[in-house]
């Protein structure tokens, strides 16, 4: 008579610090290596903002009223694009797969890249808004401080959805064509052209649960008012919820390919 061998079901781990901070420190090890990649997380939404400032430098209420929107629109797009290639690379390369075979957490992995990440997107808000506020003279009638936030916010949206879309693309190539259908619409429909409740009502609905959009109406709330407004913390708290659900998801589509 043969034996039907059991499979023995582990239970989750819960996240622990020292490793969720160790796969962080591994990650930026990595990324320290790669100055290319470094200046685009840093670097480039800097520069865009500059010249951004100098193409409407007969106009510069125009860089005041699209300044601020783009000042968290740039981290995301470049934080998505730097973070689905690198933690492509990880999957492809089979890193990614030898940490699984650890015992070490979906939660603990997915939460050390967020930080890694996260880290860097810190430096590249601080650097994006002191750039505008202080030497390009964006002119905001809030707090430099909530710009910052809001920024940094994105960059983190941005980070998580790179970690997401990692898992469904199999090259790097393909997780750059994912930037047209994750992040373009939203761009078109986040109120950065056109008020969004001047858009066709379906369009409009459609922006309506796009994260983007929030992001987009938090950082006008810190152009045209002084203090902290209601609407801003309202749209402040759906860019981080909607970062936290896209990080959960994240988590959920990192998996073992062999057994």
């Amino acid at each position: 008579m043969t034996t039907t061998p059991t499979r023995t079901i582990t239970p989750p781990r819960a996240l622990n610090a020292s490793r969720t901070t160790a796969t962080a420190a591994r990650v930026l090890r990595q990324l320290t290596h790669d100055p290319r990649t470094i200046a685009l997380m840093i670097l480039v939404p800097c520069v865009m903002l500059f010249l951004l400032r100098y193409v409407f430098d007969g106009s510069p209420r125009t860089f005041d009223n699209i300044g601020a929107s783009l000042l968290g629109i740039f981290p995301l797009i470049t934080m998505f694009l730097v973070t689905s290639i690198a933690t492509l690379r990880e999957r492809t390369s089979g890193t990614l797969e030898r940490l699984l075979a650890m015992p070490l957490g979906k939660g603990d992995l997915i939460a050390g890249y967020a930080l890694a990440f996260g880290t860097l997107a810190i430096i590249q808000s601080a650097l994006a808004t002191g750039l505008a506020v202080w030497f390009l003279d964006l002119d905001v009638t809030g707090s430099p401080w909530l710009l910052l936030l809001v920024a940094l916010l994105d960059a983190l949206l941005g980070t998580a959805l790179g970690l997401f879309v990692s898992a469904f693309a199999a090259s790097e190539f393909q997780a750059v064509q994912f930037m047209p259908a994750v992040i373009f619409p939203q761009l078109l429909l986040c109120g950065l052209f056109t008020p969004r409740d001047t858009m066709h009502p379906a369009l409009e609905a459609v922006s309506d649960v796009l994260p983007m959009s929030y992001a987009v109406d938090g950082m006008n709330e810190v152009l045209r008012h002084t203090d902290m407004t209601a609407t801003f913390v309202r749209d402040a708290l759906i860019v981080a919820g909607c970062a936290l659900l896209v990080l959960i998801l994240g988590a959920a589509t990192l998996r073992r390919r062999t057994a």
